[in-house]
């Protein structure tokens, strides 16, 4: 029979259930979709999980393979580009908020192709919609998306060869 009283080894034996439970609640955050190791943190912040604890879920969640923000970066890089195109350093920019090491970013960077040919992929994607742009709009939108002014000044440039060469 029990005195009814928590004794010292009821508590050692709870906390691995609790651990257990703040995995499973992290794992049930990632499987709504793809997540970084930052976002799983305030997650679980958000849900009132101490900071050891926490590290200790995103350390194994690594260790599974729920967590990897390099492949995460590869993955969001290449949906961006086909989704809506920009430049590098809008790019460098959406991934650092995401929590992303400089690092990686940076080495995921350099495989993209050069800034002309992301600023032509996101040319290409606006007109896609059909309406036309000024000269103006074309600046205003590839400065949204985060190109400098030298790419743009080339962009227009090579704009106004290719109307130029489809007047004659």
């Amino acid at each position: 029979m029990t005195s009814g009283r928590i004794g010292h080894n009821d508590r050692v034996d709870k906390q691995p259930l609790r651990e257990g439970k703040w995995l499973q609640l992290a794992v049930g955050y990632l499987a709504a979709r793809d997540r970084t190791s930052l976002q799983v943190r305030h997650f679980l912040h958000r849900k009132g999980v101490p900071r050891t604890q926490i590290e200790q879920v995103v350390y194994r969640l690594s260790q599974l393979g729920y967590l990897n923000d390099r492949a995460y970066a590869e993955r969001w890089i290449a949906g961006r580009l086909v989704r809506r195109p920009v430049g590098r350093e809008r790019l460098k920019a959406e991934l650092t908020e995401k929590g992303i090491d400089p690092a990686v970013i940076e080495s995921l960077l350099c495989n993209l192709p050069d800034e002309i040919t992301l600023a032509r992929s996101a040319l290409d994607s606006l007109r896609r919609t059909g309406r036309e742009m000024t000269s103006i709009q074309m600046v205003r939108r590839l400065r949204q998306r985060g190109f400098d002014h030298e790419t743009i000044r080339c962009m227009m440039d090579e704009d106004r060869l290719t109307n130029e060469g489809s007047e004659l």
